[in-house]
């Protein structure tokens, strides 16, 4: 039996080890996705599609993965996270298998879809998941050991698909995953069978609604993307409707106050939107600047996330041996370091500087990474009652994917627009440096009260 989060046994212990590494898993099952693809996209739009609509497959990929996350959480905040732990790896190995026979741009971005649903159902889960396992002074460990699972990802995800897609083809960068798929649905199903329904009565009201919500979400910042690739009256008419559509969606979905920052939960759901635009965005353009405007091949071109991953997972393991540390601070911290990375890249980006140097600036947001989103993952559950875990950490990860969709987007606009990538790369740089400065200035607001 899956012991409680009174427990007073650590994350090795006898009764908590399998859910442990079964977590471990699913973390490492995305990292290797999201380390492959973004290594491999320059091949896959290249053979599909030009660089033009280099942005769409991750756009889609997160904005299904908004309807994922809010479904997932509220089916967790009311039965648990017992069905979302399986269907979500299934749905996943889904999109897998139909991005990797794809043959078209449009076979690809329909398993796009299906993996961002597969992902965001899959991320909250988990989450739901170490809030009813683990106590309290326990979760710094258990993020930070969720961070590290990014290592072997990080190490071997962006140079083994780049070694692939230059010997065989992309379509293996999706296909080679699928038995991890299989792997972490037999080591998941043992933690999945004690898990139960939670004790309290079901949340109200307050949950109905979300996922028309959530696609409503979706579909603006898709609508949103593609009106900024298309600056003419279409473009205008298309963007105005999004807005419309995304505006409302987004007071459904998030905490009141969340625009503003406000103290508390409506802070560290904007933290996390904050470093997901200041960060995820240049690990799906960075391959780019260096293939293009450098001239590195795909192999070569996956270094920095390797290095950035590396980091992230090092600082997530500093600040895991300090349980005691006031992490609104840590947070200012890791925006800070974030952002001194975005801004040595951009002479990189723009090729005034060799790609070289892209290794070691991006290595050090990705030690601002690891600090950071570790804070963030504590700070949720921090503010959190027990019934309020699923919605709160859905809507935390609901932004992130949001925010990373409609600033990839922009990137894509900017490609589009300026033509060069050593033109909208770094102008890109610049604007995702905002999100780091701005988390940096309101971190203060996400202390937790003392008791």
């Amino acid at each position: 039996m899956v012991e409680t989060r009174t427990g007073g046994a650590g994350v090795w212990s006898q009764g908590r080890a399998p859910t442990t590494v079964g977590i471990l898993l699913l973390i490492s099952l995305s990292a290797f996705e999201a380390m492959g693809v973004g290594t491999a996209m320059p091949a896959v739009v290249a053979d599909l599609g030009g660089v033009a609509r280099y942005a769409w497959p991750f756009v889609l990929f997160l904005a299904a993965a908004v309807v994922g996350t809010v479904a997932g959480g509220r089916w967790c905040d009311v039965r648990g996270p017992r069905v979302p732990l399986v269907a979500a790896p299934v749905l996943f190995g889904a999109g897998l298998l139909v991005a990797g026979f794809a043959t078209t741009m449009t076979g690809l971005l329909a398993g796009r879809v299906l993996q961002g649903l597969g992902a965001g159902a899959q991320g909250v889960a988990v989450y739901v998941l170490v809030a009813e396992v683990y106590p309290a002074r326990q979760l710094p460990v258990v993020f930070g050991l969720i961070s590290s699972a990014w290592v072997l990802p990080a190490l071997g995800g962006p140079p083994l698909a780049g070694l692939v897609t230059e010997r065989l083809s992309w379509h293996w960068v999706f296909l080679g995953l699928l038995p991890v798929v299989g792997l972490a649905l037999v080591l998941i199903a043992p933690v999945v069978r004690v898990l139960r329904p939670p004790a309290g009565p079901a949340p109200g009201g307050h949950g109905a609604g979300l996922v028309p919500a959530a696609l409503g979400a979706a579909a603006g910042v898709a609508g949103l993307s593609w009106a900024l690739e298309h600056l003419d009256l279409r473009g205008a008419g298309a963007g105005v409707v999004a807005v419309a559509v995304l505006v409302p969606s987004l007071h459904r979905l998030l905490p009141r106050g969340t625009v503003l920052a406000r103290p508390g939960i409506a802070a560290v759901v904007a933290a996390r939107g904050l470093v997901a635009a200041a960060f995820f965005p240049v690990v799906s353009f960075l391959p780019l600047v260096l293939t293009a405007t450098h001239g590195w091949s795909l192999t070569a071109a996956g270094t920095p996330l390797i290095v950035a991953s590396l980091g992230w997972s090092a600082a997530a393991a500093w600040q895991a041996r300090r349980p005691d540390a006031d992490r609104s601070v840590m947070l200012r911290a890791g925006f800070a370091t974030i952002a001194a990375g975005q801004v040595a890249l951009v002479p990189v980006a723009a090729g005034l500087l060799p790609g070289w140097l892209a290794v070691g600036f991006w290595g050090v947001s990705g030690l601002g990474m690891g600090v950071a989103f570790s804070a963030i993952a504590y700070l949720t559950l921090a503010h959190s009652d027990a019934h309020d875990v699923g919605s709160h950490s859905s809507a935390a990860q609901l932004l992130d994917q949001l925010a990373t969709a409609a600033f990839v987007g922009l990137g894509g606009a900017l490609l589009v627009a300026l033509v060069s990538p050593a033109v909208a790369l770094p102008v890109l740089l610049v604007v995702v440096a905002a999100p780091a400065v701005a988390g940096a200035l309101t971190a203060s607001r996400t202390r937790v009260p003392e008791p």
